[in-house]
């Protein structure tokens, strides 16, 4: 969530545009910005990191 944000915020994009990226609507993006993570699923967020062509490491300990 925070590589999102940052992507967001880093580039100046918009939500808008933030939205096309990840495949979301643009209220989505307004929620990811402001934390709400919890009404998104751990494959949801993975999707749009990875459509950001951010990796993904998961680790359980």
């Amino acid at each position: 969530m925070i590589a999102a944000e940052n992507l967001n915020t880093k580039k100046g994009m918009k939500q808008r545009e933030a939205a096309e990226l990840f495949g979301i609507s643009r209220p989505a993006v307004s929620d990811l910005v402001n934390g709400k993570v919890s009404k998104f699923s751990i494959e949801k967020l993975v999707i749009m990191l990875a459509r950001a062509g951010k990796s993904v490491k998961v680790k359980v300990a």
